[in-house]
């Protein structure tokens, strides 16, 4: 699946537009990084089991997201973003969303 964060994917042509698509998902934070960034929050710097667990996140989000495009089908996503919040201080929701379109490569 084709994923670009542009309005068009540079040497495609789009011969079907779809729709917008979505990838989402909720997660909680884990009991040991919630200690662990409190404790880090005394001294500072990166909360490292805190990026790891957001970046994976992103990761699923984006699985998500390619799966509900090619169930859709199109075979790459334009103007791709993420949008992320924070729910009752706990859990935490990524979303992936973009355009599905079907793109052939220009010749």
């Amino acid at each position: 699946m084709l994923i670009v964060t542009t309005n068009d994917a540079p040497g495609y042509k789009i011969t079907k537009l779809i729709g917008e698509v979505s990838g989402l998902t909720v997660r909680t934070r884990h009991i040991g990084s919630q200690i662990g960034a409190s404790l880090k929050s005394i001294v500072g710097g990166e909360l490292a089991g805190m990026t790891k667990q957001l970046a994976e996140a992103r990761e699923e989000a984006m699985e998500r997201l390619s799966e509900n495009a090619r169930e859709a089908g199109a075979n790459a996503i334009i103007a791709m973003r993420f949008d992320s919040n924070e729910l009752g201080g706990i859990y935490q929701e990524i979303l992936a969303y973009g355009t599905a379109v079907v793109v052939e490569p220009l010749n």
